[in-house]
């Protein structure tokens, strides 16, 4: 599975440098999976991600939350006392200031964004929601408010680290203009922070 991933991964470069001849990209890599630094952390990624896989020769597979709920806005995770909600809604245009190069999109409110760039999204994370005990702990909206076009499926996951102090929320969105992956990383029941990476085709 991995090694088909590989190839996945492999041809998809390919692919992006083509689509980057269209328009700028200002989509920055800030939080790719390459700069993370911590040993755990990066091993826990490769594990899983596309952005890891060159590192995921004999990483041992982490837990997956059970996948307990969804419908076409929400996906929900739960298993003992712990509870993960990912919600969506619709892209409101006329609340947002719009970019172009030419005839297409390349910043929302001044800012790159995920998601089918270039064209206008059609749908938006709304809310990223880990629940854990009697403690509430919202992903903040600075890393949700770039991410467009979530598609809800069975790619999303939930991640367990092996000491249990980490729980990764997994989100792979396919699209045409190249697809993105972004893992929100929760720590001692507190958000520390996200990883994205972005421009696989689509297989």
């Amino acid at each position: 599975m991995r090694a088909l991933l590989l190839f996945f991964f492999c041809t998809s470069i390919i692919f992006c440098r083509a689509q980057d001849a269209d328009h700028q990209d200002y989509r920055r890599k800030t939080e790719n999976w390459s700069r993370i630094y911590d040993k755990d952390i990066r091993g826990d990624l490769a594990s899983f991600t596309i952005g890891g896989i060159e590192e995921s020769l004999n990483k041992t597979p982490l837990k997956k939350m059970p996948l307990t709920s969804y419908d076409k806005d929400y996906i929900q995770f739960s298993e003992n006392n712990i509870t993960i909600t990912v919600r969506t809604g619709t892209f409101a245009q006329l609340k947002h200031k719009l970019t172009y190069e030419g005839k297409f999109l390349v910043k929302i409110d001044g800012k790159p964004y995920y998601g089918n760039y270039g064209k206008i999204p059609q749908t938006t994370i709304t809310e990223v929601t880990v629940i854990t005990g009697k403690d509430t702990i919202h992903v903040p909206q600075n890393a949700l408010f770039d991410l467009y076009n979530p598609v809800l499926n069975s790619a999303d996951a939930v991640y367990v680290s092996a000491d249990k102090r980490k729980l990764y929320v997994y989100m792979l969105n396919k699209d045409e203009a190249g697809s993105y992956e972004v893992t929100w990383v929760i720590q001692d029941n507190k958000y520390l922070r996200r990883v994205l990476d972005f421009g696989f085709s689509k297989p």
